[in-house]
């Protein structure tokens, strides 16, 4: 299964069009679960610049994202950005060639170093350490985050 992956580079005109983004994309991750083909978004504030904002997400092909492009919500959201409320917009897209997960047991200093399936991602990311069942930590949705995440139903492919 090609994984396709949309990363854009976002600055706003002002700090006011960046907080009314803020209430718009709180609602997105509604319509994002609904989509078959979403696994990942994520958003945050670049580190050195605090008024660069960074975005991935992940899907499990480019049709799924055009489909998301096509929804409604995601028309009123674009066209309201292209009203002036942002400056500069880079999308950069990709195909996934591979995923690895590295990990070292705080615990017991088991090292993992294994290939997973995207599609899979939330359940790999469960996994206790298979030496003494530490339980590592997991980035959680809630309804201010700004990630959100779902694995496909089913084995992939």
């Amino acid at each position: 299964m090609a994984i396709y992956l949309s990363m854009q580079r976002v600055r706003f005109s002002s700090p006011d069009d960046y907080e009314k983004f803020r209430l718009v994309f709180g609602n997105v991750r509604h319509h994002l679960m609904s989509k078959p083909g979403f696994l990942h978004l994520t958003w945050w504030t670049h580190p050195d610049d605090p008024n660069w904002y960074n975005e991935i997400s992940m899907w499990a092909s480019k049709e799924a994202v055009d489909d998301w492009h096509m929804d409604t919500y995601h028309k009123h959201a674009k066209e309201w950005a292209g009203g002036g409320a942002i400056m500069e917009d880079i999308i950069t897209n990709f195909e996934l060639v591979g995923t690895r997960l590295l990990r070292i047991c705080p615990t017991c200093g088991e090292f993992q170093d294994k290939a997973y399936e995207l599609t899979q991602e939330q359940a790999v990311l469960h996994e206790r350490c298979p030496k003494c069942g530490f339980v590592f930590p997991v980035l959680a949705e809630t309804e201010m985050s700004t990630g959100v995440f779902k694995d496909l139903a089913g084995p992939p492919g």
